[in-house]
């Protein structure tokens, strides 16, 4: 059995990637393999990267506001392309009352900060067995 894929990278201009990089590192010691696309992506190239890289999640690293403008495009280009790779956000800007509302336009899972060391790469892992 091959290691779970996470793609994580962050939208737009939201160039804080401090977070971002913590998570890849803690979801390869958990033994996932993570395809890191850094800061200042578009949905076009996460959504290519995510069938390029064959990835089972995608996560993106939230530190503004931006993923709100983005995240119709990108739940939009992959309902076109057929594919179901859940979203994952985390980030220090994402509240309770925003999980909720993400969950509603399908995002899987949404993070905030005050998460668990644990809690990403578990839920990860819960997403994926719940599809196969």
């Amino acid at each position: 059995m091959r290691p779970l894929r996470i793609l994580i990278g962050t939208l737009g201009l939201d160039q804080h990637e401090v977070g971002a990089i913590a998570v890849v590192r803690q979801l390869r010691d958990a033994g996932m393999e993570v395809v890191y696309l850094g800061r200042f992506n578009l949905p076009p190239a996460i959504v290519k990267a995510a069938v390029d890289e064959a990835v089972d999640v995608i996560g993106l690293s939230c530190h503004s506001w931006e993923y709100l403008y983005y995240l119709d495009e990108l739940t939009g280009l992959l309902r076109a392309r057929g594919l179901d790779i859940p979203i994952v956000l985390g980030g220090s800007v994402i509240t309770a009352a925003d999980a909720r509302a993400l969950a509603a336009r399908g995002v899987a899972a949404a993070f905030g900060p005050t998460t668990g060391v644990e809690e990403i790469p578990e839920a990860i892992r819960r997403l994926v067995a719940g599809r196969g």
